[in-house]
């Protein structure tokens, strides 16, 4: 179903590239000048695309086999990973004029001119060792393909300069396009993103409309003034006008690099409790992925699920505080008054390494009822206590015996929502390898909800 759904992405872009290549190649280039130079932009920007991480926080890496994904906030690179390109061909796709003379190509050239761009950046990229990005690409074709649909008819035809003129009127109908545009770039990032990772739609999309504000607010303004500004100036404002956005671009990557930076100290203290036998190796990281996973299919937005996931790091660290160390570090089968005392211990070391509180009060509640937890808290709670029944082994049966286990606790010790993500989570793969659909529990993510089923596939 999911790769159903990328393959007539990508076939709805090829199709629109083919269409336009066929028109720009049987009637020629209008403009080639103009062309060129948006060309050259475009591909200096996918030349300086920096490739989304995969799940194991590397750039185009697969699955991870022992660590957490990485499900932090994404960065402006995730989303965007060439702005400069992007605001190139918005720029273009807007473009009605050239020092003030009017410009005359369609919407089909500015998809022409796009792609060709983008494939030779991409190409460049490919022989560097990088992705080919197709999702990229497609992605790129279909919005700039819808914004120079709805812009050039109209440019072309006359009839946007007897509506809307050239003053004032005109810089918000270009305004309230890209809006558009960048809702629609939104609503397909979410969905290429859905079928990628097989994470709940709503979130995503929400996620995406919230990035709106951050480098999307960039690039679209930044192709507004470079399409105004090649309009009166020419050719000669695209380099001026490419500046701000690519200082932008350097100072989201410099706060990325802090948060790679913070994520990492986290991990490290995470490791100390491994490195000092209090638990087993790699538990920290199962805990994490797994609440992470589960945070995903409950519907957590980004910041939430950073803070979940450096507090499933970190949610054994107040064990360093005891003399006598927990057998194996499994502190789920602990007394109640006991598991207690080492998360609030857990939380004041939390305190006092410098994370944000957010994360310190997840730990230390992580032991309480869920009925008093934070949902951040409950997560983790059932996480940690899966991975302390299981023992670290993956056998079937024993990965079923600890899920009823925590079912019986779903009383007093663990949300009944959050037991069925997990339980959803782990039969997840299982079901992809047997041609089966996993059908995902209906539930709210404060309430409850039944569990997951899965319907058998067709064979083969």
């Amino acid at each position: 179903m999911r790769d159903g759904g990328a393959k007539a992405v990508r076939a709805a872009a090829a199709l629109l590239t083919a269409a336009a290549l066929g028109h720009t190649l049987w009637f020629g280039v209008s403009g080639p000048g103009t062309a060129l130079a948006f060309g050259l932009l475009i591909t200096l920007g996918e030349l300086a695309r920096r490739d989304p991480p995969g799940p194991s926080g590397r750039p185009g890496a697969g699955p991870p086999q022992a660590g957490p994904p990485r499900v932090g906030p994404l960065r402006a690179e995730d989303r965007q990973p060439a702005p400069l390109g992007s605001a190139a061909a918005l720029a273009y796709a807007l473009l009605g004029a050239d020092a003030g003379q009017p410009t005359h190509h369609g919407a089909l050239q500015v998809v022409a001119v796009v792609v060709a761009a983008a494939l030779a950046g991409i190409a460049a990229q490919v022989a560097r060792g990088r992705g080919p990005a197709v999702d990229h690409v497609a992605r790129r074709v279909l919005t700039v393909g819808f914004a120079a649909a709805c812009f050039q008819p109209l440019h072309n035809s006359g009839r946007l300069e007897e509506q809307v003129g050239r003053g004032p009127y005109l810089v918000l109908f270009l305004l309230f396009l890209l809006g558009l545009t960048a809702l629609c770039d939104a609503v397909l990032a979410a969905a290429l993103a859905g079928l990628r990772t097989g994470w709940p739609y709503g979130p995503l999309l929400r996620d995406e409309l919230r990035a709106l504000l951050g480098i999307g607010s960039a690039i679209c303004a930044t192709g507004v003034v470079m399409a105004l500004g090649v309009a009166v100036a020419g050719l000669w404002a695209l380099p001026v006008l490419s500046v701000p956005l690519l200082l932008t671009q350097m100072s989201f990557r410099r706060i990325d690099a802090v948060r790679t930076t913070y994520r990492q100290t986290i991990t490290s203290l995470a490791r100390a409790t491994e490195i000092a036998g209090y638990t087993r190796p790699g538990h920290a990281r199962r805990v994490a992925a797994l609440s992470c996973a589960v945070g995903r299919e409950l519907g957590l937005s980004q910041r939430e699920l950073i803070v979940l996931e450096y507090a499933a790091l970190m949610h054994d660290i107040g064990q360093l505080s005891l003399v006598d160390p927990v057998p194996a570090g499994a502190t789920a089968p602990l007394p109640a008054a006991e598991a207690r005392r080492i998360a609030v211990l857990g939380g004041e070391v939390a305190r006092q390494t410098g994370v944000s509180a957010e994360v310190a009060v997840v730990v230390e509640r992580q032991a309480d009822p869920y009925r008093d937890q934070p949902v951040l808290a409950r997560i983790v709670r059932t996480a940690n206590a899966y991975d302390d029944l299981v023992g670290g082994s993956r056998h079937p049966g024993g990965s079923l015996a600890a899920l009823e286990q925590l079912r019986l606790g779903t009383a007093h010790d663990h949300h009944p929502d959050v037991v069925e993500c997990l339980a959803y989570v782990l039969r997840r793969n299982s079901s992809r390898r047997d041609g089966a659909r996993l059908e995902r529990p209906k539930r709210d993510a404060r309430g409850r909800g039944g569990r997951a089923r899965v319907v058998p596939g067709r064979p083969g």
